[in-house]
């Protein structure tokens, strides 16, 4: 009933999906404005309002490739990992723009990928062959099933290599250890600090909290029309399917762009103004924007609502029957319409769950059984419906003539019980992880500020 696809696992560098922060409104605090922090640090430097470039700047000029520390990045491992990031955005195939901007982002990041694996060789850390391996083996048993051969051809197929996914696989497994033998035993975490932000969840308990992903663009007077026109260029390709996580990572000018936009569970209260009135009026799903903020343009998207320390009602476990029919290659849907209408008379005179199996044979129809699956898991559409269901009860008829038509009944149903509240540990471990994150950015910022690299 659930399906994993192969564009949640390929998206660039090691945080490439959005990450939930289970106790993370509680400790979340407003952010200074990015505008002002960009200004702060241009002040810094020094640099005049205008200048006057003493030379041309023409990146077409430079190949995509380097030299980091000795080792070589070819325009062929870019294209690979590029195509990577393309199946990601669902084959949305970006602009000539958007392509190049792309590109340069793809090389930061192999750079920083180069640096992660030297990094750890270095200080004497090994990630085996065989390990690679098998973490390529688990991406590819989560969408091929066994056949690894089939996840082989799928990469080659769009422009890319099983070569270059175990890299990536090499280059994250390599950095999460050095990570916790180099930062994580240093970071501290005070019971003090713990017991605050439980005190502070315990407060709120049972407010509305909003986890949102954002895409913020700097503008400024003179930039304005064209950094909104970027903006709603943006917002067209995540329409079309687009990866707001992809996206975010290459496009966003606020700090979370590493973590592909996502703010993480914030009450509208720690949110700017013109953000709040936004979110508050969003669907979970819904993408908003551009709008204007203080600064710039943002482009929002509501991943998920709760209310604090609340059981969420999509985490029930549900006990379900899929009665399904299907139809013969070449079917149009006017011949096809007759068939579906009876199959939804037919459907709504079973009798309950016990029914199910003899009715769907007078249908000619199939049924198969899930009694295992989350609410939570089912495509948004089906989602409150099948809130709204009683035992017994079925959806209304969903589908297609080529997927086939089919409906769910539901046959049981367990309510998540007790407290959310996360435990002592959790909070612990939750402040440790952020703290480990910050850390692991000025790590990689050494590494750059250290590192020998030649463009070619």
């Amino acid at each position: 009933m659930t399906f994993k696809t192969l564009s949640s696992l390929l998206a660039i560098g090691a945080a490439t999906a959005l990450a939930a922060a289970p106790v993370a409104a509680a400790a979340q605090q407003a952010q200074p404005d990015q505008a002002e922090t960009d200004a702060t640090g241009a002040s810094a430097l020094g640099l005049p309002a205008t200048i006057s470039l003493l030379g041309k700047n023409d990146p077409n000029k430079r190949s995509a490739t380097a030299v980091v520390n000795g080792q070589v990045l070819t325009g062929t491992d870019i294209d690979q990992r590029l195509a990577l990031l393309i199946a990601a955005n669902k084959g949305v195939q970006p602009t000539p723009e958007e392509l190049t901007r792309l590109r340069a982002q793809v090389l930061r990041n192999l750079i920083d990928e180069a640096l992660q694996i030297q990094e750890a060789r270095n200080q004497k850390i090994e990630v085996t062959p065989a390990e690679v391996d098998a973490g390529y083996a688990r991406v590819a048993a989560q969408n091929f099933g066994q056949e690894p051969a089939r996840m082989d051809a799928y990469l080659r197929s769009i422009g890319s290599s099983p070569a270059s996914l175990k890299r990536q696989i090499e280059g994250e497994l390599a950095w999460q250890r050095l990570l916790r033998r180099n930062v994580a035993p240093f970071v501290n975490v005070s019971n003090d600090e713990v017991n605050d932000l439980l005190q502070r969840l315990e407060a709120s308990r049972g407010s509305e909290e909003y986890r949102v992903g954002e895409i913020y663009l700097a503008a400024t007077p003179d930039n304005r029309t064209q950094v909104e026109a970027n903006a709603r260029r943006i917002v067209e390709q995540l329409k079309k399917g687009g990866s707001f996580v992809a996206y975010a990572r290459q496009f966003s000018e606020a700090s979370t762009a590493a973590v592909g936009g996502d703010l993480g569970w914030v009450r509208l209260e720690t949110l700017p103004a013109e953000m709040a009135d936004v979110a508050r009026q969003m669907q979970v799903g819904q993408l908003v924007g551009p709008f204007a903020i203080p600064g710039g343009f943002s482009i929002l998207y509501l991943i998920d609502k709760r209310q604090v320390l609340a059981a969420d009602p999509r985490a029930a476990t549900l006990s379900l029957k899929q009665i399904s029919i299907s139809f013969p290659a070449g079917t149009t849907e006017a011949s096809a319409s007759a068939r579906v209408k009876a199959f939804a008379e037919g459907v709504r005179t079973l009798k309950g769950c016990g029914d199910a199996e003899a009715g769907a044979a007078r249908l000619g129809a199939q049924v198969v059984e899930n009694d295992q699956i989350k609410l939570g898991a089912l495509p948004e559409q089906l989602q409150q419906m099948m809130a709204n269901l009683q035992i017994g009860q079925t959806t209304v008829p969903f589908g297609s003539v080529e997927d086939g038509v089919r409906v769910l009944m539901l046959c049981g149903r367990d309510d998540p019980q007790g407290d959310t509240k996360p435990s002592f540990e959790q909070v612990m471990a939750q402040i440790e992880d952020e703290r480990v994150g910050k850390r692991a950015q000025r790590y990689l910022r050494d590494l750059r500020n250290d590192a020998y690299i030649e463009y070619n």
